[in-house]
């Protein structure tokens, strides 16, 4: 910060042992923990652990470290530091690092008042948890059907896997409807994909799981209904699907159709005889069914005894 003589200020200190990244010490980065694998790609869709410091002030000003699963952001869009966005180019999977940005990399002349004071430089402990590419996959699923043709089936399998992985990612953090979302656009790939018959297996394992994911995304919507109609397209492609039977049986139990619940479920324990959560769904199913019995029988009781011989009744 501050511009009296080198060495003065523990930023000054700091920045002797560090790293020029931009060239004009505007962004200076010091790795904690080496990390492994490509670098971040413009453009990608980073999982990030981070902490913003002022200098002589131990607590930091910003985090994201509370949460329980850090927010999935894209480059570009999501991070408005320009510091932090060169940072992370800069860095590879699993790797923890600390940066200082001088003010034209971080907050400006202006600072951000009441916190950032003017012309500050600040200190992030960055860790780079995992990031994916989306630049290849936003631009392939821009194509049109026909151009997406002209490439091999590795790259659609790719790019579906690719947005499939980012569906996982949203479903983690609760966020149900935008995890639909890129898995819709997965299984389109793979359905305007026509493979020749040495090669169908590759897209029907891959529709498999998507489908799946679906399934499961439609039950955290709260829509059965829609739950129900993938897990049993997954069924189409795998009869003996425990998870898909499992599903489907969860949807007809909160669609209140017993019978099929019962069908499904039972075909699933079938497979997976151990299975917990198959096992708890089908005591479940029975506590639910004997409550709507006892309603049922209630209710043909009230009828009956209101509805004899045209006089009101008496219960």
């Amino acid at each position: 910060m501050g511009g009296s003589a080198p060495g003065q200020s523990p930023y000054q200190r700091l920045s002797q042992r560090m790293l020029d990244i931009t060239g004009d010490r505007g962004v200076l980065k010091d790795v904690i923990r080496e990390g492994a694998g490509e670098l971040v790609t413009q453009d990608a869709s980073v999982l990030v652990k981070y902490s913003g410091y002022l200098e002589h002030m131990d607590k930091p000003f910003d985090s994201n470290c509370f949460r329980k699963t850090p927010r999935l952001m894209k480059l570009g869009e999501d991070i408005t530091l320009w510091g932090m966005e060169l940072g992370l180019l800069s860095m590879r999977r699993g790797e923890l690092a600390r940066f200082l940005f001088k003010p034209t990399y971080a907050y400006g002349t202006l600072g951000c008042p009441p916190l950032i004071p003017p012309n500050t430089t600040v200190l992030f402990e960055i860790e780079l948890l995992d990031f994916l590419d989306s630049a290849e996959s936003d631009t392939f699923c821009a194509l049109s059907a026909e151009q997406q043709d002209q490439f091999p089936l590795q790259k659609v399998l790719k790019v579906a896997a690719t947005e499939r992985e980012f569906g996982n990612y949203l479903f983690r953090q609760n966020r149900f409807y935008d995890a639909k979302v890129r898995y819709k656009r997965a299984l389109l790939l793979l359905h305007r994909r026509s493979a020749p018959p040495e090669e169908q297996h590759l897209v029907k394992a891959a529709k498999l799981l998507v489908l799946l994911n679906l399934s499961f995304t439609y039950l955290k919507l709260e829509r059965p209904a829609m739950a129900l109609r993938y897990g049993e397209q997954a069924l189409i492609i795998d009869q003996k699907n425990a998870k898909a039977l499992f599903r489907c049986g969860q949807a007809c139990l909160l669609l209140t159709e017993y019978q099929k619940a019962r069908d499904f479920l039972v075909q699933a324990q079938k497979e997976q005889p151990f299975n917990h959560d198959i096992n708890n769904e089908l005591k479940k199913l029975a506590s639910y069914y004997r409550d709507y019995m006892d309603k049922e029988k209630e209710m043909c009781h009230r009828m009956f005894a209101s509805g004899d011989d045209g006089s009101t009744g008496e219960n």
